[in-house]
């Protein structure tokens, strides 16, 4: 019997259970999960302060990782290593903070071979996000060389573009409230590091133009004085609202620089481009892994470390091991 994190719509909100597999949902593919992690949206799932669950008892978390333990689906077979992010499974669905969890076949994607389970989800969803954005940035044809803002920068998503752009060849500037974190975003690959004050004021129309391109995971006024600070022809990659949903900006960057605002979202990208996208992450070397910093806890630890992430005090990746106590 698989132990889970169920939420439910009372207090507490969220406790760790152990539950019958008959009460898992009727999917094709059974998953026995290695390993989870956690995203900002987990944590508004899990403490309830985003609006991401609807229906009661719930197991949250968009990612998992894991192996094969029984199969419906020609697509797979038991033993098979797989990853499983976004399709809103922790947010219609339930999801991967369990020791086991069944899901439909299509919302899976092979393993690499070179990538272990673990590895995956030290990537995960923010890992996956990142690598659409440098892909975006590079499909509208970025010049490796130029300068690359990165906001949100000590985040999962930011501080996997900090290290991707830089692996690339991109001289890379990052955004963070952490002024603590400077050096290790050095580590990463920063060639400079901005105190996000500097993006929070008023957006101007216009402002100087200082980057060619930027990954903004932050949204609001964060990415309005983005966009205002873009070199003619700049691209920028949203990919995020961790500081706000709204966009006060205008037009002028767009109409007298031809800034390119280019969305990005990985829950529904189709199963070729998913799979490359994976191929890709596999193939960058293992001492970006070994760089990333991450903390590893089990399920009665997640609703703790969401309520810290959310006030900002998580920096890197957050592991989930259902194994651990």
């Amino acid at each position: 019997m698989p132990r889970v994190l169920m939420l439910k719509d009372e207090d507490p909100r969220a406790r760790v259970e152990t539950i019958d597999d008959d009460r898992l949902p009727e999917r094709a593919v059974t998953v026995d999960i290695d390993y989870s992690d956690l995203n900002y949206k987990d944590a508004l799932a899990v403490t309830g302060k985003g609006k991401i669950v609807r229906e009661y008892p719930f197991v949250p978390g968009i990612d998992f990782a894991g192996t094969v333990r029984d199969s419906e689906s020609d697509q797979y077979a038991p033993d098979d290593k797989v990853i499983l992010t976004g399709w809103g499974v922790g947010e219609r669905y339930w999801g991967g903070f369990a020791e086991r969890m069944r899901v439909d076949a299509d919302w899976l994607v092979p393993c690499p071979e070179t990538l272990s389970t673990r590895e995956a989800m030290l990537f995960g969803t923010a890992g996956l996000s990142a690598m659409l954005c440098v892909e975006r940035l590079e499909e509208a044809g970025l010049a490796r060389g130029t300068a690359v803002l990165v906001t949100g920068a000590t985040g999962g998503v930011g501080s996997w573009a900090v290290q991707m752009l830089a692996h690339y060849g991109y001289e890379v500037h990052a955004v963070t409230g952490k002024p603590d974190q400077e050096r290790w975003l050095r580590s990463l690959g920063a060639a400079e590091v901005h105190d996000r004050t500097e993006f929070e004021g008023e957006p101007r129309l216009l402002d100087k133009a200082r980057w060619a391109g930027a990954i903004d995971t932050v949204g609001d006024t964060t990415l309005a004085n983005v966009l205002a600070q873009m070199e003619p022809h700049g691209r920028v990659a949203a990919v995020g609202l961790a500081g706000g949903s709204a966009l006060p900006a205008s037009v002028m960057p767009f109409i007298l620089r031809g800034v390119s605002l280019l969305g990005v979202e990985s829950a529904r990208v189709p199963l070729p481009r998913r799979r490359d996208v994976w191929q890709r992450i596999a193939e960058l070397p293992r001492a970006m892994r070994d760089n990333m910093h991450h903390e590893a806890i089990g399920l009665e630890m997640i609703a703790e470390r969401a309520e810290a992430m959310i006030n900002g005090d998580i920096h890197g990746r957050l592991l989930i091991d259902p194994s651990l106590d």
